[in-house]
């Protein structure tokens, strides 16, 4: 696979990009916690101005990437999010903090743009039986970074402050810029694919809309990440009073439980990248999902730093089962032409409840506690395998059909 120019070349970009994403992240959980005494509706916050443009304008990069050529736009959108970081810089010398959740919002919205464009490329110039092996790649790169991130984002931000993590961060982003560049130059498009490029903008987006719901599969998948993403948003910000709380620990502690979560996906990963072949993606997903429901549950219950570092790993391992299994059942399902159109409508799904459950998350944590919110993520997790029983069975009655056939 790493022969492929363009999955090399959108590799080397994806690094720099998540060394930028992690050193930033780290740097403005750490410095507005410090700013306002670990004030879980501020934490809540932050992850909001991260995830919420996922949900406000995936379908709008998605439709868009079905119309752009992908290298402009992703080149594009990496060298604007490397001038937001210069602008933010300037705003938090003058005393804005809050100007960290805008730029942070700005770039997470560009990514909805880049991202789409990046599997369109995929989907172009990778074969169809190779598609699930890339998605594990990916999946380990970001097991790799949940590894080295963290550490890499808390030691800069504590010897050399807010700002350098800043500069560094926007060095990443023009970095991942300059290296896009080296991708072929889109072939112009033939006089057919250039009449649909100039198709009405709405038409596309209903299009889109329409696709995903005359496909069952996706619509599965859709209420699959429903529930899910609930789920998810609940305690993604809460992670932080894990340490401080149930353990007892200062918040750099956070770095390690990370740690351990990542090393563990990127072995996980790996196995992933063995099993993708001989295992159906709703297995996976389905088999990814149920490890999440009893580990989330152990996480918010344990207040002893072995077992919760036991049940970050066991779910860390498990994790790349569902990013593997989602991208891939995704792609499968979906005719090139639609891809980006897709993932914009399905990503939101999932984002649009994530960030309905992060904005919860501080008022759950005060009202009840940490293990009751983590109970109900594990229960919406379960709710989600629930929904995936029709992917599930239709897998063993494909299998039965194949096994009487042979006979």
């Amino acid at each position: 696979m790493l022969n492929n120019r363009y999955v090399r070349t959108v590799i080397f970009s994806h690094v720099l990009l998540q060394l930028g994403i992690w050193v930033r992240n780290l740097a403005i959980l750490l410095y507005v916690t410090d700013l306002n005494n670990n004030d879980p509706h501020y934490v809540s916050l932050i992850s909001v101005a991260e995830f919420a443009p996922i949900f406000i304008f995936a379908i709008i990069g998605g439709t868009f990437a079905d119309r752009w050529q992908p290298k402009r736009t992703m080149v594009g959108c990496d060298l604007l999010s490397a001038f937001s970081v210069i602008i933010v810089i300037v705003a938090l010398m003058y005393g804005s903090w809050y100007s960290l959740l805008v730029g942070t919002f700005f770039s997470a919205m560009l990514s909805q743009f880049s991202q789409p464009s990046a599997m369109k490329l995929f989907k172009q110039h990778v074969p169809a039986e190779q598609l699930q092996g890339v998605m594990a790649m990916f999946q380990s790169l970001m097991a790799v970074f949940m590894v080295i991130g963290p550490l890499v984002g808390t030691f800069i931000y504590q010897h050399y402050g807010i700002v350098i993590s800043l500069i560094l961060t926007g060095i990443m982003f023009l970095g991942s810029a300059l290296v896009l560049l080296l991708l072929p130059n889109a072939l112009k498009p033939s006089s057919e694919l250039h009449a649909e490029l100039k198709a009405d903008f709405k038409k596309e987006l209903v299009d889109g809309l329409k696709y995903v719901w005359a496909n069952r599969s996706l619509r599965v998948l859709s209420a699959t990440f429903a529930v899910t993403g609930l789920g998810a948003g609940f305690v993604q910000p809460l992670t932080l009073f894990i340490v401080i709380e149930n353990l007892g620990k200062d918040k750099s502690f956070l770095q390690w439980l990370l740690m351990a979560n990542g090393a563990s996906m990127l072995l996980g990963g790996l196995v992933t990248m063995v099993l993708a072949k001989k295992v159906k993606p709703q297995t996976l997903l389905a088999m990814g999902l149920l490890v999440s429901t009893c580990c989330t549950i152990g996480v918010g219950w344990s207040s002893n730093i072995t077992l919760t570092l036991i049940f970050q790993v066991v779910n860390g391992f498990f994790y790349p089962c569902i990013h593997i299994g989602i991208q891939t059942l995704v792609m499968r399902n979906t005719e090139s032409a639609f891809v980006g159109r897709v993932g914009g409508v399905i990503t939101p799904i999932f984002m649009g409840m994530m960030v309905i459950g992060m904005s919860l998350a501080g008022y759950l944590k005060d009202t009840f506690s940490l293990i009751t919110v983590f109970a109900a993520s594990g229960g919406l997790f379960l709710i989600g395998i629930l929904f995936l029983s029709p992917l599930l069975q239709k897998n063993s009655t494909a299998e039965r059909r194949s096994n009487s056939f042979s006979k």
